[in-house]
């Protein structure tokens, strides 16, 4: 398996992030070739110290590293990946690994 990590920071309006992320962004990420798995935070994101800079943690898995470069490389993946900017104010870090279970 492998996952996309997408850290999302804070944005200037939250509900309107909320709003665009499940109306626009989902469904858009969801058409993405290749996806077996899509996780989001619900919630304040919370740290030990308090409350976390980050406002949304979406997790994408799928079956390899391979798998994301094809997902991404796809027209469904250049328009997600687009589609970011657009809402997402704060900014967003992307993380990609291959991942196990333990």
């Amino acid at each position: 398996m492998a996952d996309v990590v997408v850290l999302y920071k804070t944005p200037t309006d939250p509900a309107a992030f909320d709003k665009y992320y499940v109306e626009t962004h989902i469904p858009l990420a969801k058409k993405l070739p290749g996806l077996r798995k899509y996780t989001v935070t619900k919630g304040p994101v919370a740290t030990p110290a308090g409350p976390s800079p980050l406002h949304l943690i979406a997790i994408l898995s799928f079956d390899s590293m391979a798998a994301i470069g094809a997902a991404f490389a796809s027209p469904e993946g250049k328009a997600t990946a687009a589609d970011v900017p657009k809402f997402a104010t704060g900014g967003a870090d992307l993380h990609f690994s291959e991942t196990t279970e333990v």
